[in-house]
């Protein structure tokens, strides 16, 4: 008798080591799907990466895929830990290196399933909560219509951009999911009811290393959408060509092109690669006596110059020059020109961390120069929108480097991103692009 407690404890030991482990929201759902979803199962210490929030699931990070027959690229699949328990789900690609973008989190779909494993009502609400946020921040407006509607990963939909110049949304595609939720991404586009045309421009290299057939892909726009058409940013007006550079404008800067107009009154500006003059027209909005604005592109330098008209700015005052940035400043170095502002942002000089060594060396020397053009007790603006350099955190860096080489003195006055439209999710710092750093020069 006196065993029977012991044998009991035993067999209630036995009994709940026997009771199958609860399943989870998405497992519930997954289990009613009509067709099978693969469960795509991580290597141990590689889950909580993802858990934190990181969309990109690298063909490193997978221990194995349970299911037959195997996902093909497209298909919806759940993502688990080494003990085959999803911690979320989304989409799988069989050619890319990243084998599948995390689209939900188990959490999330366990506090609203409305979404789960269902890609057509997740665009949809993503769409619609981006709308909103916008709408919150006050965009569009009667003062700025020109912004950022969908920011990848930023707005949950890794490699997914929608800008909104106006009536006009361009959508910049760089993966596989989105050329294949093409005509729902656009129903949803097409129910915001100050939308009128969607111009839809597929990143083509992009796309290839996503597997994507880029022999069908071309540009395409509904038939009565404009080539070129006018925005209004911060009560400027400009015209923008939709076949510009990436959607056709930079909207990321534009906190950046208001903060500069404070400190240009009565100041000689230099805005070099300013592509359709965002700076400078803000330079001159602020006060600014003399501008003169550098780019090699003659397309954007002819949309400068009749944005200058459309914003009757005084053309004595405001000039546009086709030049190289670098052989434009040697020759003024030459010159013994200087500018009491001078403003620099080049293009993308980093695209991966595989240049950024040699990414940095340009950075640096172009850095240089337009501090030896900076007045003393001037201003330099300087920006990076190459991914892996905000990433690497080495700019002030390579800025410290080139004050160096100038033999000047820097203080950082101002460290900022991107606009409040183009939010970032920390947990991918590959999607924070923009640097802008305002700097004194003595």
């Amino acid at each position: 008798m006196k065993q029977l407690p012991t044998l009991l404890m035993k067999s209630l030991s036995l009994s709940v080591c026997s009771l199958p482990a609860p399943t989870t929201t998405l497992q519930n759902i997954a289990l009613h799907q009509s067709k099978g979803v693969a469960k795509v199962v991580l290597k141990k210490g590689k889950t909580q990466l993802f858990k934190d929030g990181n969309p990109m699931v690298y063909s490193g990070a997978v221990d194995r895929i349970i299911g037959r027959p195997p996902p093909k690229t497209g298909d919806v699949v759940l993502v688990a830990d080494g003990t085959e328990k999803p911690i979320g789900w989304g989409l799988y690609n069989s050619v890319s290196m990243f084998c599948v973008r995390l689209m939900q989190l188990e959490d999330e779909a366990t506090s609203d399933s409305s979404c789960a494993l269902n890609m057509e009502k997740l665009i949809e609400t993503r769409i619609d909560a981006a709308v909103e946020m916008r709408r919150r921040l006050g965009l569009p407006s009667v003062h700025t219509n020109a912004y950022r509607l969908i920011n990848s990963e930023g707005d949950r939909l890794s490699g997914l951009i929608i800008d909104v110049f106006g009536d006009v949304a361009v959508v910049a595609s760089s993966a596989a999911w989105v050329e294949k939720y093409k005509s729902e991404i656009e129903a949803c586009i097409r129910k915001i009811n100050y939308i009128n045309h969607i111009n839809w421009r597929p990143s083509i290299d992009i796309l290839k290393e996503d597997g994507v057939n880029v022999s069908d892909l071309k540009e395409m726009h509904s038939s009565s959408c404009p080539e070129r058409t006018k925005i209004v940013e911060n009560e400027i007006v400009y015209t923008i060509s939709l076949k510009g550079q990436k959607t056709g404008f930079y909207a990321d800067q534009r906190e950046n092109r208001q903060f500069l107009s404070r400190f240009t009154e009565g100041q000689k500006v230099l805005d070099l690669c300013c592509y359709s003059g965002g700076f400078a027209l803000n330079a001159v909005r602020g006060g600014a006596l003399n501008v003169t604005g550098i780019d090699t592109s003659l397309q954007a330098l002819e949309l400068a110059k009749e944005n200058v008209v459309l914003n009757n700015i005084d053309p004595g005052i405001i000039s546009f020059l086709k030049e190289d940035a670098t052989e434009f400043m040697k020759g003024a170095l030459l010159r013994n020109e200087s500018w009491d502002i001078v403003i620099i942002d080049p293009p993308k000089l980093a695209p991966s961390k595989k240049v950024l060594h040699s990414a940095s060396g340009m950075y640096r020397n172009l850095n240089s120069l337009a501090m030896q053009l900076t007045e003393r007790g001037g201003l330099l603006m300087t920006c990076s929108c190459s991914g892996a350099v905000t990433q690497s955190g080495i700019f002030l860096r390579i800025l410290q480097a080139a004050a160096s080489m100038a033999g000047r003195k820097i203080t950082v006055l101002r460290h900022a991103g991107a606009a409040c439209d183009h939010p970032i999710d920390p947990s991918y710092p590959e999607g924070a692009y923009l640097t802008n750093i305002l700097l004194r020069v003595s």
